[in-house]
């Protein structure tokens, strides 16, 4: 028999890898779309932009009002956590910056920044948290 706490933990541990699976595919399906040019970009945008600000929105609406930590689990960290991607990023910032586009790397860097605060804050005050 576990012990409780040990359960707990592998309850969490559940919840985070079922949200993580779904955001997950999502990401990759997001991918595809704007590859296949299903779901067309502006030039300043991409699928990396939309994810992230995304993940953003849907954080900032479950911390508002944390009142049930499984949804968190699922939600924040194994859903939001799969569907963002700070590698991803990073890695665009830096190729930009190896081809000598630095030029737009600073927006690059800077966009999703300001545009991410602003996304979680909205999904705050959409929850009804000022």
């Amino acid at each position: 028999m576990t012990a409780p706490r040990e359960q707990a933990g592998w309850r969490d541990l559940a919840l985070v890898a079922g949200g993580a699976i779904p955001g997950a595919l999502l990401r990759w399906r997001l991918d595809q779309l704007v590859q296949a040019e299903v779901i067309p970009l502006p030039p300043w945008c991409d699928t990396s932009l939309i994810a992230n600000l995304s993940g953003c929105l849907l954080i900032g609406l479950l911390v508002a009002r944390p009142r049930h930590p499984g949804l968190f689990l699922w939600a924040g960290v194994g859903f939001c956590g799969a569907l963002t991607t700070f590698s991803g990023w990073m890695l665009q910032v830096s190729l930009a910056l190896r081809s000598g586009r630095s030029g737009e790397a600073l927006p690059m860097l800077l966009l999703p920044v300001v545009a991410g605060l602003f996304c979680t804050a909205l999904g705050a005050r959409l929850n009804g948290r000022r």
